[in-house]
């Protein structure tokens, strides 16, 4: 007799705290998922059914979740997490028990869990294309500002590191703030970017402080067009946050941006309008949280099991049309093959994609091979 149990999922998702804007998307574009799946009739009949949880944006919330999802739900496949420092307080959760976290999110890179697929860019598939197209576009002098965790941290070494292969390449300032930082506590790092003049400012700020910063950057009378903020993680839902006057002329790379005009996705943002409205802004995140749900699904469908010996032979190595482009989970080290981007933010609200990999770049989280792979420039560059 067939199996038409639900199948159960677990969401760790921040609906509130300071980084619940990035997460609420990242939620709905696992849910908008979750639909699909059960609408073409769930994976062999079985629908697939969340149970979510809200970390409200703490650590140690996140591992206490994880573990009450494993525990007392029985769930084997977790899908969450924003912050390198939530994803490291659920790791011990999922290795001990055997299960298995898909994680949506750039990161900093060297890490390789057996327990986790990373489907968000590695250092190879954003700082190294950004790095290169900042110094080249702008100079080689940058100042770093960050949020006071690990994710910046590292990412913040990774750029030193890119920037002073550069001849002349220097850092010229760093300065951290906490996750909960408001625009006074920005006054005096941009007084001290106004003296030190870098040629362009790398951010890691994430969450609602990310706002904060670029507001104090356009009161201070900066100008993007000649020392622009640079970031990793200031995208669409941040930009509607600080409002598309405050965002325009700063630059972002990512895998993905609203303004790929292909018909993927364009009927994705059509079908999540039509389910959400438009109060959530699809990003990065939302893009990665999406096309692992199908990955997942297309993996149990045959596997026939959630339990994780049992997907990975099915995980690793495949592949789906995902509004980026065709993604792949590379075997080797369960990170993402995915599409370099360089996006400028515009007056509305969005990004104009100015670079972009005509291939899908293997993942490298520890950059031992790196390179830029092949770009093709759109007819919108710096002037």
């Amino acid at each position: 007799m067939a199996d038409h149990s639900p199948i159960h999922v677990g969401l760790l998702f921040s609906k509130t705290g300071d980084i619940s804007t990035i997460e609420t998307s990242q939620l709905m574009g696992t849910l908008l998922a979750i639909d699909e799946v059960n609408e073409a009739g769930g994976i062999d009949g079985r629908e697939i059914i969340p149970i979510h949880y809200d970390p409200q944006s703490s650590p140690g919330l996140y591992r206490v979740l994880a573990e009450r999802l494993v525990l007392e739900d029985k769930i084997n496949v977790i899908f969450g997490c924003y912050m390198s420092s939530t994803r490291k307080a659920v790791i011990p959760i999922i290795e001990k028990w055997n299960r298995l976290l898909f994680y949506p999110t750039l990161y900093e890179g060297f890490e390789c869990s057996s327990n986790i697929v990373y489907t968000g860019a590695a250092p190879n598939q954003n700082s190294v294309q950004l790095a290169e197209f900042m110094t080249a576009s702008y100079g080689v002098r940058v100042y770093l500002v960050g949020s006071d965790y690990i994710y910046p941290y590292e990412s913040n070494r990774i750029m030193t590191d890119l920037v002073l292969q550069r001849r002349g390449g220097e850092k010229v300032g760093e300065r951290y703030v906490p996750l909960n930082a408001a625009e006074d506590d920005f006054k005096s790092i941009i007084a001290d970017i106004r003296d030190k003049q870098p040629d362009f400012i790398f951010s890691t700020v994430v969450g609602n402080s990310t706002k904060c910063l670029y507001q104090a950057y356009a009161d201070a009378g900066l100008n993007p067009r000649t020392m622009p903020i640079a970031s990793l993680t200031t995208l669409e839902a941040e930009i509607a946050q600080m409002g598309a006057d405050v965002g325009a002329g700063h630059v972002s790379a990512a895998p993905y941006f609203q303004s790929i005009a292909t018909p993927r996705n364009l009927e994705s943002l059509e079908k999540f309008k039509r389910r959400f409205g438009s109060d959530v802004i699809p990003n990065a995140g939302w893009e990665a949280a999406y096309f692992q749900v199908h990955l997942f699904a297309n993996a149990m469908r045959l596997s026939g099991s959630d339990a994780i010996d049992a997907l990975m032979p099915n995980l690793l190595g495949s592949e789906f049309d995902a509004p980026q482009g065709r993604v792949r989970i590379d075997p080797s080290n369960h990170h993402t093959c995915l599409y370099p981007r360089i996006g400028i933010a515009n007056g509305s609200g969005q990004f104009t994609v100015v670079r972009q990999a005509i291939r899908a770049v293997h993942p490298d989280p520890y950059l031992i091979t790196h390179s830029l792979g092949d770009w093709t420039i759109s007819l919108d560059t710096p002037k």
